[in-house]
């Protein structure tokens, strides 16, 4: 079978939490872990997404208004819905797997992460990324 879920491609979470959400495959484990044994992916998406800035907007509401809330987390092949695009953000040397281990290591990942994402939004790059879906 053609490997298509490659790191730096966009997806769409289908199940739990974060249904809906858009995400990006940091790394992908296709014969699975000793602990998860099926095909998933470590993936960093967006939590909340940055609401639309207007141009009579001021710095500091246009600051607020980019920001952006992360979420990482390993995610199961069936709960992906692939998409044509990418993101060329680089995260793997941010998030690992042994980051989900512990609260704080998490937690420092997943602010460098939002750190990424708002600076990739701030330039008007990916902007299909930065948009919610509409149902």
């Amino acid at each position: 079978m053609v490997k298509f879920l490659k790191p730096n491609k966009a997806v769409i979470l289908q199940q739990g939490r974060h249904t809906g959400r858009k995400a990006v495959i940091i790394k992908s484990f296709d014969d699975g872990t000793h602990e998860r044994p099926y095909g998933h992916c470590l993936v960093a998406g967006i939590k909340k997404y940055p609401n639309k800035v207007i141009r009579k907007d001021n710095t500091k509401k246009t600051a607020k208004k980019s920001r952006v809330k992360a979420f990482i987390k390993l995610v199961n092949y069936r709960q992906l819905m692939p998409t044509r695009y990418t993101l060329d953000v680089d995260l793997k040397d941010i998030v690992t797997a042994d980051s989900l281990q512990s609260k704080d290591k998490k937690v420092t990942s997943s602010k460098e992460t939002k750190k990424r994402f708002e600076e990739r939004f701030k330039t008007g790059k990916n902007r299909w990324f930065f948009t919610k879906l509409r149902f």
